[in-house]
């Protein structure tokens, strides 16, 4: 990975180099292998690089092409290098020592802004074109690297992470008001506000073009559902598993015979563990598989159809691949709280699950010192390649196909044991008025929580900013209906999060490379391609993936319908640093933008009443899992962005 840094100084102002100095210092963290810039006066790039690949001791960035008309810095890592290769008419002696830099570079000057169909892989990128006096900023379809910018009379400022702008005296500091109480009510991270005021960030898919006439933003990115047709349910399985093979193979460059996997008891985790073992077994190589799991003895109430500790699962799996280590990480009483600080030192924002951030911590932390330096995981499985499949109920009902969706309920009722209501309410739940269906779920004794439950917000002040607005803005159905459109729930769900400031904090903060398997963009095209009839088909939801997965993964996962319910121990940590607590929510009263957007008091009397036990009952965890944690996330984050001594 790189740091990247730019500055244009579009009122003509000669002292860019100096700017862009600032900026990649501040960044150094992100890139400590050497920095080095170009400027033209009123113009400057720079990068901090960090030498992941094998290709990167080439690096030579900023790179000048176009016969000096570009000039490009660029944070990347580019899965289909051969396939590019061949198309750039770059010959395979030459390329064995261009970085993948120089490849997007030539890719720039052969199709311009047309790239983007042509790369696969994970990058953002700053390119001055000088020809056209315009600065270019773009991001890969999912975000997987971080970049931010400032734009203000006479000058725009580039960074990966806010933090290089905030070295800039002429950047503000202070929370984006708007953005974190979106976070505090668990809406998408749409458009381009971040989580600081006046820093925009480049959003997933999208291309900023910065010029003397102003700003335009364009979505390089937007897959079509057209479906992909093939013969048997068979060829759609093992078109999957080519897929999958595929896209763990190009995340292994660079491990020199050992990566390192998250690993729990279900399909995501399990077929990118063992998918990495049966690619690196070809040449000797080892897979460091690690599996958070509550302090060993944990007998605490688990919710039913969950799994409290997914170890002996995920030793299952592991145990099928003689070139894979399972590593069980218990953190016993460490906590959030522990971890405040530093977290936000590494990832410049609120975390989205800081309850068991500490897992994700100590996890990598025990990768470093085992020396991965990469990590593979796939936290969007659930919207790509083991995606259920019950929005086919609401499509087929949206088409009038009764038949269809009688037989579909019926299998799935049978396979499941799913109702009839259930079934009913999958079918026909996402066009129910909102007063109906709270008073069908208060019915069914499973009333839909008001948002004032699970957020610590100020409800004053999430009314005064329209949160309830922006939540539908945002297609985020506050009484959480069921979807209606598979399509549109998965790219909604691939969107809803930016995970490219937590990317750049692990590679700083514990040297650990993490790659997405599940964000391949083209396997997130193909599953997108797949008939919806594929992934809910004899009534057995990700069927798509129980099939094609059959080959890699033990029976007992296969079969395995209950699913993991990570930390499931964490309030005891909680319960034990309560003082810690206390004090944390406390200090917040101090700040201004904390004790704005926060019911500070709530979090004082939730803290005050602490529970005695029923810590994983919704009635506990909706106040204490999510609205006291996220509001206590939130608050410090405020609290450290205000620059408060509090």
């Amino acid at each position: 990975m790189t740091a990247l840094a730019a500055i244009w100084n579009i009122d003509g102002r000669p002292d860019a180099l100096a700017d862009c100095g600032r900026i990649m210092a501040a960044q150094r963290m992100y890139g400590p292998h050497g920095n080095v810039d170009w400027d033209d006066g009123a113009i400057a790039l720079g990068c901090c690089r960090y030498q992941l690949l094998a290709e990167d001791r080439y690096d030579r960035q900023p790179l000048v092409g176009g016969g000096g008309r570009f000039v490009l810095v660029a944070d990347v890592r580019l899965d289909n290098r051969d396939d590019l290769a061949s198309a750039l008419a770059i010959d395979p002696q030459d390329s064995v020592m261009l970085p993948d830099s120089a490849f997007l570079l030539r890719a720039w000057e052969r199709w311009g802004s047309a790239l983007f169909e042509h790369i696969a892989g994970d990058y953002a990128f700053v390119l001055w074109d000088s020809a056209e006096q315009q600065l270019v900023l773009a991001r890969d379809h999912i975000g997987g690297r971080a970049l931010h910018y400032h734009l203000a009379d006479g000058f725009v400022a580039v960074a990966s992470m806010p933090k290089g702008l905030h070295a800039l005296e002429r950047v503000p500091r202070a929370p984006d008001a708007v953005r974190n109480a979106e976070f505090l009510a668990l809406l998408p991270e749409y458009g381009p506000r971040s989580f600081y005021e006046g820093v925009s960030r480049v959003e997933a898919g999208q291309i900023v073009t910065v010029s003397r006439s102003g700003v335009a933003t364009t979505r390089h990115w937007e897959p079509s559902p057209g479906l992909l047709k093939l013969g048997r349910p068979t060829d759609y399985a093992e078109a999957l598993r080519e897929q999958l093979d595929r896209a763990i193979a190009a995340r292994l460059r660079g491990t020199n015979g050992l990566v390192a996997t998250h690993l729990s008891g279900g399909l995501d985790s399990g077929a990118t563990t063992a998918t990495a073992a049966r690619l690196m077994a070809q040449s000797g190589g080892r897979v460091l598989a690690f599996t958070s799991a509550p302090r060993a003895g944990y007998d605490g109430f688990v919710p039913a159809n969950r799994i409290g500790d997914e170890s002996a699962l995920a030793a299952a799996t592991a145990g099928l691949y003689p070139n894979v280590e399972h590593v069980t990480v218990r953190t016993g009483a460490r906590t959030m709280l522990d971890d405040l600080d530093r977290d936000f030192y590494l990832f410049d924002r609120p975390l989205l699950n800081s309850d068991i951030q500490h897992w994700w911590n100590a996890i990598n932390g025990a990768a470093q010192k085992r020396g991965a330096g990469v990590v593979l995981s796939a936290t969007m499985g659930n919207a790509t390649f083991s995606y259920a499949g019950l929005e086919l109920f609401a499509e087929q009902a949206a088409k009038l196909h009764w038949l269809r969706l009688w037989q579909t309920a019926r299998a799935t009722m049978r396979e499941t044991g799913m109702r009839a209501g259930g079934a009913l309410v999958q079918a026909f739940g996402p066009w129910l008025p909102d007063a109906m269906w709270r008073a069908l779920n208060r019915a069914k004794n499973h009333p839909v929580p008001d948002v004032s439950v699970y957020t610590a917000s100020n409800m004053r002040r999430f009314n005064e900013l329209g949160i309830e607005r922006r939540a539908r803005e945002h297609a985020l159905d506050l009484s959480y209906r069921p979807r209606r459109n598979g399509f549109e729930t998965r790219l909604w769900i691939l969107r809803r999060v930016d995970f490219g400031n937590n990317q750049k904090g692990a590679l700083a903060g514990w040297g650990t490379d993490i790659r997405d398997v599940s964000t391949d963009r083209r396997l997130i095209e193909f599953c997108l391609s797949v008939p919806m009839e594929m992934f809910l088909r004899d009534g057995r939801p990700r069927a798509l993936a129980l099939d094609a997965l059959a080959d890699r993964l033990p029976p007992a996962v296969l079969s395995e319908r209950r699913r993991g319910a990570q930390s499931i121990d964490w309030h005891e940590g909680l319960t034990a640093a309560r003082e810690h607590l206390r004090d944390e929510v406390s200090r917040l009263a101090d700040v201004p933008a904390a004790a704005t957007a926060l019911d500070v008091e709530r979090m004082l009397r939730l803290i005050e009443q602490w529970p005695d036990g029923g810590w994983n009952r919704p009635d506990i965890d909706m106040p204490y899992r999510q609205a006291l944690a996220r509001g206590v996330t939130s608050g410090h984050f405020m609290r450290k962005a205000s620059g408060s001594n509090a």
